[in-house]
């Protein structure tokens, strides 16, 4: 098999919606559904195939079993280094930051996280926070933070479908209510919460924040990075972020596995002689060295690859 369909991990986070069960076909019990780990390889949310002859197992585990479906560029990571997300903000998500790799290898035993997010729809006032809007102290971020005005120096960046945003490890952000996002990360489930609303969580108390690890690692100079992804959506260390639209095609060599994420439409996927339906939602495996892939009908994907 060179196409193998995965079924998601699901987080009821308490600022979800029902977009991801109504417009993605998320299959869910609960009233409402943060995100879906569509391709993961981390313990806490691993995807699991859903076709094959190792139908049942995680991904992990797949690729355990399978160390070359990865690729050439995959044997530099001891493991799958991306985490691919579906992300539906019904309400604001918390002010947070995430470490880079040093940090968070000395202090948590994970990666760090890197990520982009690719902005599939947006209310018409839809805005997220990403980095600072002048250059801030130590001192000053901790006040700010205190005293809860730490969004007065946040870079505010209004956002509608089809914006991308790409997030260096250190900057500060947050996904604001209204936006539904594809995120493509580093396998990593390190945050610092630094700012929450004064939220209770499911156990009736205020969700923990991290403000001391967040002063350690936060970038406090103005504005966000914007590096030549040469005509990638993204492209870093970790991972290489495009758009394929039917009827394209996509390469998939022995350098990398592929990864699609239908963001739209219905069709078929063609690739080394299989076909399989695929529709808005499904989220897809190739395993490197699985040949040409060819999108038919209407479909829409994000690809990503090492």
């Amino acid at each position: 098999m060179s196409i193998l369909k995965l079924t998601p991990a699901c987080k009821d986070y308490l600022w979800g919606g029902t977009k991801l069960i109504t417009d993605y076909s998320k299959r869910y019990d609960g009233a409402r559904l943060a995100e879906t780990w569509e391709l993961s390889g981390h313990p806490d949310g691993p995807s699991v195939l859903a076709s094959g002859p190792d139908a049942g197992k995680t991904l992990a585990e797949y690729l355990a079993a399978h160390p070359g479906a990865l690729g050439e560029h995959g044997r530099k990571f001891a493991e799958l280094p991306v985490l691919i997300k579906l992300i539906d903000a019904a309400k604001d998500l918390s002010i947070q930051v995430h470490p880079d790799d040093a940090y968070a290898r000395a202090h948590e035993g994970q990666n760090g996280k890197t990520e982009m997010w690719y902005v599939l729809s947006a209310a018409p006032d839809a805005f997220l926070y990403c980095g600072f809007s002048r250059d801030i102290s130590r001192d000053e971020l901790a006040r700010r933070i205190a005293d809860n005005t730490l969004p007065e120096v946040l870079r505010r960046v209004n956002v509608k479908a089809g914006d991308t945003v790409f997030i260096p490890a250190g900057t500060i952000h947050a996904i604001c209510r209204g936006i539904v996002v594809a995120e493509v990360q580093q396998s990593s489930n390190v945050t610092y919460r630094v700012c929450d609303y004064g939220r209770l969580g499911p156990d009736g108390k205020p969700r923990a924040l991290h403000i001391a690890q967040a002063l350690d690692v936060t970038h406090r100079t103005a504005g966000v990075p914007t590096p030549d992804f040469g005509g990638h959506l993204a492209r870093c260390d970790y991972f290489t972020v495009d758009l394929l639209a039917a009827p394209q095609a996509a390469p998939c060599g022995a350098e990398s596995f592929l990864s699609l994420l239908i963001l739209d439409g219905e069709g078929e996927v063609r690739c080394g002689g299989e076909t399989v339906r695929a529709k808005k939602g499904d989220s897809l495996f190739l395993p490197a060295g699985s040949g040409e892939v060819r999108l038919t009908g209407t479909l829409r994907a994000l690809v990503t690859r090492i």
